[in-house]
Parts: structure tokens; C-alpha cells; sequence
């Protein structure tokens, strides 16, 4: 029997994918039984010919985003994310609603998030910052930058290196004017991987896995603004937030829904101070958008 390869799926060409294996690019076609492959994952492939080949298995991941596909399924969009980084800004608005839906996937599915703030040329309310604020309090990292002056960009660079990481957020915050500035060689690799599918012409419009200069891995992924909550529970939403999660054993019932319930640790540090009311109500709003099989 041929010998399987080891390779890193770096980006979906059509019904084709490019598989990144010992320096060389080969378009892989995949066993039907095989679950979706997503960009990032590592797989096994069989080769076929001088740059073609299939892919037989994928191996085990230890993470992966999932996005809302037909009846009521996800299909992954990439898989072993390290850190997921939230990009949004004043303009078009700061949708902390979609952040926290972000945040909340990122803790239950094993990924680290941070949150970047584009646009930093273009004047804060004091309201964003106190928002802003309590993020940082509650440990997650801040960049302030600007894909248009460059500002900050340095720091973020700097925390890329050395994981696989993936940029999320409505559209319009800048994602693309960020990827492109930290890849400024970007079309030539994409021409690259392109240049695989033999079909001459520009593909890679699903994610894409980019090699950074200074170590570690990038995953543009344009199109995509939305991961869902399809596959949490009203129990992961709230583990999902950090504040809530040393006070969830504490409720004085196992199946508190953290709404009206008598004896609530989490309405309780609302009502104190403890909790920000501001992130509060967003919860209860992501609650109302689940779907109701999840009780």
C-alpha cells in the first residue's frame, strides 16, 4: 500500500483543496465518507500524481469555529485555532452584542480570544470605553490599532507570532485592510496557491492559511462574519461568560436559567455591582437568539 503524507489543508479551491506537505502545494480531492475539512486542519493524503492527491483522514483537532449551515448543522470553517481575534470599531458601530456571542464560542470550544479595535484614527465615546474596560478587567487582551495609519499594528504583529490565529467581525471593522497590511506580500501567495488549480484565475475565496514572516500562521477568512450558537447549550452560554462562571455553582438551583430564578449568584452580582448590567442584558439577548431545541 502507498504511504500516507502528512499535510496542512491551507485553502479550498472550488471543490478542490490545496494541501500545504513538505514545502509543496497539492490539490487534493477527499474521500466522501471524510466529515468537511476546514483550512488549518492537519490531515493525511495520498499522493496520485506529481501535485495531485486525496485526502484519506483528518487528524484529531484541537479546536475548530463552526459556522450555521442548512437544516440546523454547522460545517466548520477552520480548525486548530489558537487565538481568535475580534476585530471591531466606532464605525460602521461597536457591535458588543456579536463580540460577546464571539467570546462566549472562544471559551467553550478551547480557543484564547483578544479584541481588536480598529480605526483608532476616528474618535471614542467615553460609553465604548468604559465597555472597553471591562473586557481588560476581565483579562482579555486589548490592541488598538489602525490598518489606515498603521498605528499599533507593530503590538499585534507582535502577538500573532508563533500560533495559528483567524480574524472575526461584522463585516465592514477593516478585517481585510488589517489582513493586507500584515501581509503585504498576501496576492503574491494567494497567486501561489492559486496557481495549484491549474484554473488560472484567483479561487481562494473561503479561508485561507497564510505563513507569517515572523512565525506562526494567519487565517484570512472573508465572507464569514458569523459563527453561531447552534451548538451551545443555555449552559455553555453562560460558562461563556468569565464573570458568570465562578458563580454558576453557587445558584441555589442546578438548572437555573439565570432569568427570574429565585436564588440566582449571577442576578445577585448584577444587582451588586459585581457583573456589568451591560454585559448582563446581552446575555439575555444571546439567550433569546438560540435556538429553542436547547433547554
Amino acid at each position: 500500500m502507498a504511504e500516507l503524507n502528512e499535510g496542512l489543508v491551507i485553502a479550498h479551491l472550488g471543490q478542490d483543496i490545496a494541501v500545504e506537505s513538505s514545502g509543496s502545494i497539492y490539490l487534493c480531492q477527499t474521500l466522501r465518507k471524510l466529515e468537511t475539512v476546514a483550512v488549518g486542519d492537519r490531515v493525511r493524503w495520498l499522493q496520485s500524481s506529481p501535485d495531485q492527491g486525496r485526502i484519506e483522514e483528518i487528524l484529531p483537532r484541537r479546536s475548530a469555529l463552526l459556522r450555521p449551515a442548512r437544516n440546523g448543522k454547522t460545517r466548520p470553517v477552520a480548525a486548530n485555532i489558537d487565538t481568535v481575534f475580534i476585530v471591531f470599531a466606532v464605525e460602521p458601530y461597536c457591535d458588543f452584542l456579536l463580540l460577546d456571542q464571539y467570546l462566549a464560542i472562544c471559551e467553550n470550544r478551547q480557543m484564547d480570544a483578544a479584541l481588536v479595535l480598529n480605526k483608532t484614527d476616528l474618535p471614542l465615546s467615553e460609553d465604548i470605553e468604559q465597555e472597553l474596560l471591562i473586557y481588560q478587567n476581565l483579562g482579555y487582551a486589548l490592541y488598538r490599532v489602525s490598518a489606515a495609519t498603521n498605528a499599533g499594528l507593530d503590538d499585534l504583529k507582535q502577538a500573532l507570532k508563533n500560533q495559528v490565529s483567524i480574524f472575526a467581525g461584522q463585516s465592514g471593522v477593516g478585517k481585510s485592510s488589517l489582513t493586507n497590511a500584515i501581509l503585504p506580500d498576501k496576492s503574491l501567495k494567494t497567486k501561489a496557491i492559486s496557481a495549484t488549480s491549474k484554473l488560472g484565475r484567483h479561487t481562494t475565496t473561503a479561508a485561507t492559511l497564510y505563513h507569517l514572516d515572523g512565525g506562526g500562521d494567519l487565517i484570512d477568512s472573508p465572507g464569514v462574519a458569523i459563527f453561531g450558537l447552534a451548538d451551545l447549550t443555555e449552559q455553555q452560554l453562560a460558562q461563556g461568560y468569565r464573570e458568570f462562571e465562578p458563580l454558576l455553582a453557587q445558584c441555589k438551583f442546578n438548572d437555573c436559567r439565570h432569568l427570574q430564578d429565585k436564588g440566582c449568584a449571577v442576578r445577585g452580582a448584577v444587582e451588586t455591582g459585581e457583573i456589568s448590567v451591560s454585559r448582563y442584558h446581552r446575555f439575555l439577548k444571546l439567550r433569546e437568539k438560540m435556538p429553542t431545541t436547547h433547554v
